[in-house]
């Protein structure tokens, strides 16, 4: 009995140990959060005139993946070359949000030779502590080019001819470095209003961008003050504006010094080019077949023809042909019908055996614009038999 006893008071008292530790084993003890915001890693930056635009986005969360609710600090410093990382700015945004800042450059950074500026942000948190720098976004420090001055421009067959006032480039000169001059052309006009007939359908022509670019490289030296823009559909109004630009290759990465815009020129891009002269201008006349049937009350065997062919002309504004015929030295008239003719061929029924003729064929712009007649051809017409 005595030894019954002392088993169940030591049953109990094991009971009551485990009671007061709690169930379960206990796991290892966590290291508290350090609540640092996740680093940036798309910082850009862009400088225009002697200002540059950074922009970023806030981190969400913590390195710990936490969803981050406090407003955080960003600090923002810019280092030249591979010197040190200047302080710039201390703002505070909330996480999540886009960055922005916009950096005026001090005197001695939009002066001089260009050369490599860089930008990085850096998150804290309320404790002043990060988890580092962000990426690095790299523009140009140093005297951005001289404005363009004097942009013309006007229609030339082959597309948009501009013109500016040129000028001798900067002599400074580095292997990775040269100039160049941008052309930003903005349509104005909406391109389904004044569309081309032809150009509908499935196979039509997709609608050209609202804005692009041009760049004209300027060479080592001097800017040539002129550049032809050849992707230009007729029928629209455009605006141009130009800007000189350095470009400096940095690693894989080329970046620009660039200077003010020109005063913008509009132009409309009319069509008032004929198509190109049509050539190889061919005549082959038929002789009438005897029949005793009757068309028109002519007899069959009176209706001689002569058929036209030339080649085919590849003007994008080409609407279509029309045929002129004339004998001797008598003027010419048109005989093809008053729609341009779609095909580069031509039936002429309307001729006589034993008659010479001489044909001249002209295209015809979508303008209604007409080229010069070709070089004449002529044909007899066989007599009767």
């Amino acid at each position: 009995m005595e030894r019954l006893n002392r088993s169940v008071w030591a049953a109990l008292l094991v009971g009551l140990t485990a009671a007061a530790m709690g169930c379960g084993t206990p796991g290892a003890p966590q290291p508290p959060s350090l609540n640092l915001p996740e680093r940036v890693s798309d910082l850009a930056a862009v400088r225009t005139g002697n200002q540059v635009a950074i922009t970023w986005t806030m981190s969400r969360r913590n390195t710990d993946k936490l969803l981050m609710k406090e407003n955080v600090s960003v600090d923002i410093c810019r280092q030249e070359g591979k010197g040190s990382c200047i302080p710039v700015a201390q703002i505070v945004l909330p996480p999540a949000k886009q960055g922005t800042f916009l950096d005026q450059l001090p005197p001695a950074l939009a002066a001089g030779s260009a050369r490599t500026l860089s930008y990085f942000v850096e998150l804290k948190n309320h404790k002043g502590r990060s988890a580092g720098l962000s990426n690095g976004a790299a523009v140009l420090a140093g005297t951005a080019p001289a404005p363009v001055l004097g942009l013309t421009a006007e229609i030339h067959r082959d597309g948009i001819a501009l013109h500016w006032v040129s000028s001798p480039l900067s002599d400074q000169q580095e292997g990775s470095l040269f100039y160049a001059v941008r052309l930003h052309r903005k349509r104005l006009s909406d391109p389904t209003e004044s569309k081309p007939k032809g150009q509908t359908g499935p196979l039509a022509t997709p609608v050209e961008p609202s804005e692009r670019n041009l760049l004209v490289d300027s060479g080592a030296q001097v800017d040539g003050g002129r550049a032809l823009d050849k992707d230009v559909p007729f029928h629209q109004t455009y605006e141009y504006s130009a800007q000189r630009i350095i470009r400096i290759k940095a690693g894989a990465q080329t970046l620009e010094l660039a200077g003010a815009f020109s005063a913008p020129v509009r132009i409309e891009a009319r069509d008032i080019f004929p198509p190109s002269v049509p050539i190889g201008l061919a005549a082959v006349a038929s002789a009438a077949q005897a029949d005793s049937a009757q068309i028109a009350g002519i007899p069959a065997r009176s209706r001689s023809s002569i058929d036209l062919s030339w080649q085919p002309c590849g003007d994008s504004n080409l609407a279509g042909y029309v045929v002129y015929r004339r004998e001797a030295e008598g003027a010419w008239q048109r005989i093809s019908p008053t729609q341009p003719l779609p095909i580069p061929a031509f039936h002429d029924p309307d001729v006589l055996p034993g008659h010479t003729y001489r044909y001249a064929v002209t295209s015809v712009s979508e303008g209604n614009y007409e080229s010069a007649r070709s070089i004449e051809t002529e044909e007899t017409v066989p007599a009767q038999q």
